[in-house]
């Protein structure tokens, strides 16, 4: 009776108590109030934690200000506040945000498109710690055996000393005799660099006149300066005597002395020969980290030649020499990383087995990340933004780290359609994986994944900085705005294309992993050489095109600025501005520039005052002088149509071109600059202040005006390296219009291009695969874009196809 009591009451529901909500799981936002960074309008967004959010609109309305500049900016910010004052003060300073509110912030890591590197011994191998693994590979299984991991870098020279060092003990102290030893891979020849310079003297100096007569023709080698002063204090040759009469040991002196201590009008200086000097100051950096004018004269007076000793592997003959299976590091370094993935599964052995999983794991996600064709002995500085990217995400892939916050810069950049579904898989594994993901991107196959979106605009630049829409991708398609509009267009391909003028025949072309291509590309039409990343068009077009075809060549490399750069100033604009000025009021052009004669003595052209606060972020505040205008107020006494050349800078690019044409005052009038801001504009840059800090320019202002500087340039031949870069849909329209209006004024344009809009606009497609490293280099399609997507023999053809729903 009493079991079957308990056993009734037992079967009773108790009633419990609802469980209150951990707080914890009501952080599952990041908030975002009162952002007005750069261009940002005091915005507010709530993006959901552990999805994928899109950022879209066009170029420069507000997405980098918004994603990189603040959320990204403060959450580094709040990490760096958690080390000690004294760590802080070696680490850079960053000031808080321009914003109320920002709340729910995680770590984050950002994956940008900025270049890496560009330092002559920077590799991919070095960048992603895949050689440091090889190395040490090699330091412990290589035979013969050579001595540490340091034996196989190409970064560390060999070095031995000896001599006597004082070691106390005790009371007493004795002078001990020891010898120092260091074993390096460097080759002692070309340092680590795979190749050695020749100068041309020719280029250095005229040597019919002396040096006070400007027989020096080296940039910045001028004799008005400090150069002149050490010329002619040194004592070493006379400078008022033609180099051509110069004894031997005069010209050594000016050529190849080492430095040497001397005293100059009392002041200690070091003289040094010209040829160390331009070794050290500008042979020592990369060619694409060099400005435009160095460039320019490095081309015209160095060769660049294959180290004789090393054969450009930059190794010394001892490294090479230890092997592992018959492979030494040389040749691992050289081979594909897809090949040298496969060549480690053959390494079996217990001692290393950690290492050589690490080094698989690497590797495996070289491939992985679409990125197997290339080898880890190939400059970091030549890589494309987009393969700058996908490496920088290689350490990241696997990563068992959750709850972290991952911020992309269009990661699909420089991807061929069919490397962009590969792309969105590894989005959408890092957002599974419980992470937060950040991503600015303008293609449609991106956007259409995102689980929230946030679109900016309505414009760019001034026109901008407003959120025009939160929500689904459905959500967006029906909102009417610009990226709304343009999410779902679709290409058609040209009724008729145009005849070609000419042909430029291309012949044996073996550059990198071209297969002796032969191809003649028709002149005088719009010519799209496709194919996937790694394939060989870039190899294609800038190292087989010979220079005497007048190639005016518009590449991706990073346009450098600091905030004194603007618009007006990498264009050449502000020149003929300030002769203007000049001519106008009678008084000198430097007086109108910010950088020189002009300046405000306070801030000396900055137009703010910064305070330095250690390891604080340093204040910056309006200068009261010149009220952030820059310019010394005596300055802005001077009128030009009416206006004083601070308003002139804070002009659009499209009314400064009003301005100075025939529309404009009559004393205002300069074609000089009308024409290169009607450039400006005919790029899409007529909204972008000509007074703007370069610092604030998105990355997709500064391609296109790269492009408008280049259009100035003399040829019949443009070679564009994907243009459609940080382009928004509705900007691509804009874009294929400036091509046709150079194609139709005589010229010849070749694109390197993925974007089917641009394929399907082109009058003749070369497509080059059928894959990337060894397995393309190859052309698999030449024809008009109808005939491409009539064959769908390839893999450009199968996604034209879909694109255009044909």
């Amino acid at each position: 009776m009493s079991t079957s009591t308990s056993t009734s009451a037992a079967s009773k529901p108790v009633a419990s108590k609802p469980v209150a909500p951990v707080v914890a799981d009501r952080h599952d936002l990041i908030r975002v109030h009162g952002a007005r960074e750069n261009n940002l309008r005091d915005i507010s967004v709530e993006l959901p934690k552990r999805r994928l959010t899109v950022f879209t609109g066009v170029s420069g309305s507000g997405k980098s200000s918004l994603v990189f500049a603040t959320i990204a900016a403060e959450s580094q910010r709040l990490i760096n506040e958690t080390y000690s004052a004294f760590v802080q003060g070696f680490m850079p300073t960053l000031s808080r945000p321009d914003v109320d509110v920002l709340d729910g912030l995680t770590t984050v890591i950002t994956v940008d498109q900025q270049r890496l590197g560009a330092d002559p011994r920077s590799t991919v191998g070095t960048v992603t710690d895949a050689n440091a693994m090889l190395r040490i590979l090699f330091s412990r299984l290589g035979q013969p055996h050579i001595g540490p991991p340091g034996a196989f870098s190409f970064n560390v020279p060999s070095a031995r000393a000896s001599g006597a060092i004082t070691v106390a003990r005790g009371s007493e102290a004795k002078a001990v005799r020891t010898t120092f030893t260091r074993t390096g891979g460097m080759c002692p020849r070309c340092e680590g660099r795979g190749n050695v310079s020749d100068l041309d003297l020719a280029a250095l100096y005229d040597d019919t006149r002396s040096l006070n007569e400007g027989a020096i023709t080296i940039p910045g080698y001028s004799m008005d300066g400090w150069f002149g002063r050490i010329f002619n204090g040194c004592g070493f040759f006379d400078p008022d005597k033609p180099i051509h009469t110069f004894t031997k040991r005069e010209l050594h002196d000016l050529l190849h002395r080492e430095p040497t201590k001397i005293k100059v009008d009392g002041i200690n200086l070091t003289y040094e020969g010209l040829i160390p000097k331009i070794r050290k100051s500008m042979l020592a950096k990369d060619r694409e980290a060099m400005q435009p004018h160095i460039r320019a004269f490095v081309d015209r007076a160095v060769t660049f030649t294959t180290c004789p000793d090393c054969g450009g592997t930059r190794l010394a003959e001892a490294t090479r020499s230890s092997k592992i299976r018959g492979i030494s590091i040389a040749d691992a370094c050289a081979m594909q990383i897809s090949d040298l993935a496969g060549w480690l599964e053959g390494i079996d052995e217990p001692s290393v087995a950690p290492l050589v999983a690490s080094l698989r794991h690497a590797l495996g996600s070289f491939v992985e990340i679409g990125l197997g064709y290339l080898s880890l002995d190939r400059p970091s500085g030549t890589l494309s933004g987009g393969e700058a990217q996908r490496v920088k995400m290689v350490r990241h892939l696997g990563s068992s780290l959750t709850d972290i916050t991952y911020v992309f810069d269009e990661p699909t950049t420089g991807l061929h359609p069919h490397d962009i579904a590969r792309m969105n898989d590894l989005l959408l594994r890092l957002r599974d994986k419980g992470n937060t993901v950040l991503v600015v991107e303008h293609k449609p196959e991106t956007i259409a994944i995102a689980d929230h979106i946030v679109d900016l605009g309505p414009g760019a630049g001034s026109d901008g900085g407003t959120v025009c829409f939160e929500g689904t991708v459905d959500g967006l398609r029906a909102a009417g705005t610009v990226t709304g509009r343009h999410v779902d267009d679709r290409a058609t391909l040209r009724e008729t294309v145009r005849t070609p003028k000419g042909q430029l025949r291309i012949r044996g072309a073996a550059t990198h992993n071209l297969r002796d291509v032969d191809v003649d590309i028709p002149l005088g039409v719009l010519v799209v050489i496709t194919g996937v990343a790694g394939s060989g068009k870039s190899s294609l077009v800038h190292g087989s095109i010979p220079a005497s075809a007048g190639v005016v060549s518009v590449d991706q490399s990073a346009i450098r600025g600091s905030r004194r750069s603007n618009p007006a100033t990498y264009t050449g604009l502000l020149d003929p501005i300030r002769k203007a000025f000049a001519k106008a009021n009678g008084v000198k052009p430097a007086l109108f520039s910010a950088n020189s004669e002009g300046a405000c003595p306070a801030c000396n052209g900055a137009g703010v005052i910064y305070t330095d606060l250690a390891m604080m972020a340093g204040v910056a505040s309006t200068c009261e002088d010149c009220e952030g205008r820059r310019f010394d107020a005596s300055v802005l006494e001077y009128h030009l149509g009416g206006r004083d050349i601070s308003e002139v800078l804070a002009m659009s690019a499209a009314e400064a071109a009003a301005f100075f044409g025939a529309s404009g005052p009559a004393d205002a009038r300069t074609p000089a600059a009308r024409v290169i801001l009607d450039r400006l504009v005919d790029v899409g840059l007529g909204y972008l202040r000509i007074g703007q800090p370069l610092t604030t320019l998105s990355g997709g202002e500064r391609q296109r005006l790269r492009l408008a500087t280049h259009l100035g340039e003399r040829g019949g031949v443009y070679v564009l390296d994907e243009p459609t870069t940080g382009l928004h849909l509705a900007d691509v329209a804009q874009l294929l219009a400036l091509l046709d209006r150079l194609v139709d004024a005589g010229k010849s344009v070749i694109v390197v291009e993925h974007h089917q809009a641009v394929m399907a606009h082109a009058d003749w497609i070369i497509d080059l695969g059928p894959g990337a490293g060894h397995d393309g280099g190859r052309i698999v399609f030449e024809g008009t874009p109808a005939d491409l997507v009539a064959a769908r023999t390839t893999l450009t053809a199968q996604h034209l196809a879909a694109y255009i729903d044909a």
